[in-house]
């Protein structure tokens, strides 16, 4: 007698995670993905076919608003012609607008919020029939390039700034624990990251809700000492009540880039006194100078926000002759965005759209022109520039004074001892307005 045995392959259910917006919702999928891939779940890029589709959304101004509908919509296109079984909703917009969205498009299965990550994370993979693990907390399926990683130090804001929505979908301040947060550091560097972007909505807070004073000095401290990360870099500083032993800690830790991130959002008093920004442009101007004094080399990265209700034009005046003189070594400029519920909805929204984005690109050529020149001083210089990516026939770096995505690069001529995720001595040869070219020095160990 003869027994045939037949195997049956199974197949796996698929779960793609769209990501929108800025980085901290990026962790959030990175997080949420570690917990779903354990379970015998497919994880599949962006461009493949999948049975559940969860797009974590951004709420933060309307071009982020419109962005989330518009992928929302095409997934209920998909949903209704069978390309997907499942569509569920989270993040930012999620938070904010779930009863309208729940009325306005009902064929979405579930929405999700974002006020605490741990309790959606867990609703989500309940969803999924998956139980929460608590044991992989801290644990990342990194969607970035393997030798960089964010590391969210924090989740909210106490701050009151008066055009922000933020407080509103994630909630006031509440930092993560230190040792929660060196945990997943080591689990990064065993996994080969090299450089950790620090984030969250307010960083310079973190510590105040758990040792009664801002403890970011000490945050890093503990960072830098942990084996195979060589750069740690400072994102979401807020210039109110900045923490100025930082400066020092910055200044005297190698591992730490000699660069910050700190948005001022403006400069005139009479719109930091609206926005409820807490700072005066004394205080302001005060602060940047501290940096630059006691750090040469930094490089001080800004927001900008204009056409904010009431700048004139001699609000605006200041704030471009200021961008001119001092010369932020990065810059972004967003025009206001007319936000519900917060304290200058109540405003009227007195600058015309296409006033708005007139001086939005005044201020750009500002920071061109500012860019021009100090890419010029950076001809003939060596720096040390960690590899992103092979583009073509060239690499594609960064030097301390960029982060990802949002700064300027290094475009390197092909040399075929490069590999991607480590550290060169690039020699700059020529420049663009944002961007730099160089060749190999030498390694860098």
């Amino acid at each position: 007698m003869l027994y045939f045995l037949i195997i049956m392959k199974v197949k796996k259910h698929k779960v793609k995670i769209i990501t929108l917006g800025c980085s901290k919702n990026l962790v959030d999928s990175e997080h949420l993905m570690a917990m779903i891939k354990p379970e015998g779940i497919e994880i599949v890029n962006e461009n493949e076919q999948t049975d559940t589709l969860i797009i974590n959304t951004c709420g933060f101004i309307d071009a982020a608003k419109e962005e989330s509908i518009h992928e929302i919509l095409c997934a209920v296109k998909d949903k209704e012609s069978g390309k997907i079984k499942n569509l569920y909703i989270a993040g930012c917009l999620s938070e904010r607008y779930k009863k309208e969205l729940e009325k306005e498009i009902p064929e979405v299965d579930k929405y999700f919020g974002s006020t605490d990550k741990t309790e959606t994370t867990k609703k989500i993979l309940q969803t999924l029939g998956i139980n929460f693990k608590k044991e992989l907390t801290g644990e990342r399926l990194i969607t970035t390039p393997r030798h960089f990683a964010y590391l969210k130090i924090s989740e909210g804001c106490n701050n009151s700034c008066s055009f922000c929505a933020i407080p509103i979908m994630r909630g006031k301040h509440k930092s993560r624990r230190l040792q929660e947060i060196l945990s997943e550091v080591n689990i990064l560097a065993v996994k080969g990251v090299k450089e950790i972007i620090i984030i969250g909505q307010d960083t310079t807070s973190w510590g105040l809700d758990i040792y009664g004073k801002r403890n970011l000095s000490k945050l890093l401290e503990a960072v830098s000492k942990i084996n195979g990360i060589e750069w740690i870099r400072l994102m979401y500083t807020y210039p109110s009540r900045f923490p100025e032993d930082v400066i020092q800690t910055i200044k005297n830790n190698e591992k730490i880039c000699k660069y910050i991130d700190i948005p001022i959002q403006h400069i005139s008093d009479k719109i930091l006194k609206s926005m409820q920004r807490g700072i005066t442009q004394k205080a302001t101007i005060n602060l940047l100078g501290k940096m630059r004094t006691q750090i040469p080399e930094i490089c001080i990265r800004s927001t900008l926000i204009t056409g904010y209700p009431g700048e004139t034009d001699k609000e605006f005046s200041e704030m471009l002759e200021f961008v001119k003189d001092f010369k932020f070594d990065r810059l972004g400029v967003f025009t206001y965005s007319h936000e519900e519920n917060t304290d200058a909805y109540y405003f009227k929204d007195s600058v015309r759209e296409n006033e708005k984005v007139l001086r939005q690109k005044l201020l750009l050529e500002a920071q061109r022109y500012n860019s021009i020149k100090a890419n010029a001083n950076s001809l003939g210089k060596v720096f040390k520039i960690i590899i992103d990516r092979k583009e073509n026939n060239s690499f594609v770096g960064r030097t301390y004074k960029d982060a990802p995505e949002i700064d300027q690069e290094v475009i390197i001529n092909y040399n075929d001892t490069i590999e991607t995720g480590n550290f060169y001595n690039i020699r700059i040869y020529d420049y663009e307005d944002f961007d730099l070219f160089g060749d190999v020095e030498l390694y860098c160990k």
